[in-house]
């Protein structure tokens, strides 16, 4: 399992991680026949010797109880990302953290133009995210063409992010207010 996707035995075999063993053995020996690679109409290799490897890991009290410690790993962290995925402010926060990085590769690079990268750790601190964090923003980033990597390894923003940076601060700067003026009718406040 190292290296590869987790796969759920329990729904594999379609069985309760309470299961007991005479109910893994059932459950097995039904599914075994079916998906059988001899078997009429419904043989499949591969998800034969899928369960068979369950079946295995599930019976063997040893092997069961460490299968159980990845098990419980794996969907502690599900949840926490479905309930990271309903909280709406996560997406938000995700999208400051990405404007406020532009911004700093924007100021370090119209500061310093011979030295204009910053390193990720350096990312990271300076914008209080945890570099496993970082790198899912700085893949969108470059997946927008908004930022590149330097040949010294460093982070810069391209020209693209420029723009991007620019045309961000002019739609919501503090000098783009619609102003209203005092005693018109509605029909008048529009210039």
């Amino acid at each position: 399992m190292s290296g590869e996707a987790f796969l759920d035995y329990y729904e594999l075999l379609q069985v309760s991680s309470n299961a007991d063993a005479d109910t893994i053995h059932r459950v097995f020996r039904h599914l075994a026949k079916k998906y059988h690679p001899d078997a009429p109409g419904h043989g499949d290799a591969k998800r034969f010797n899928l369960l068979v490897e369950a079946h295995r890991t599930l019976t063997d009290p040893q092997a069961r109880a460490g299968y159980d410690a990845q098990h419980q790993l794996y969907w502690s962290r599900t949840w926490k990302v479905a309930a990271e995925a309903a909280d709406g402010q996560t997406i938000g926060d995700d999208a400051d953290i990405r404007e406020r990085l532009l911004a700093l590769l924007y100021v370090q690079r119209r500061g310093s133009a011979r030295q204009p990268g910053m390193g990720e750790m350096e990312l990271a601190r300076v914008v209080g995210c945890p570099p496993e964090h970082l790198d899912f923003h700085l893949w969108y980033l470059r997946e927008k063409g908004w930022i590149q990597r330097l040949d010294t390894g460093m982070l810069a923003i391209s020209a693209d992010g420029v723009e991007q940076v620019e045309a961000r601060h002019t739609r919501v700067g503090p000098n783009r207010r619609i102003e209203t003026r005092v005693g018109r009718g509605a029909n008048d406040a529009r210039d």
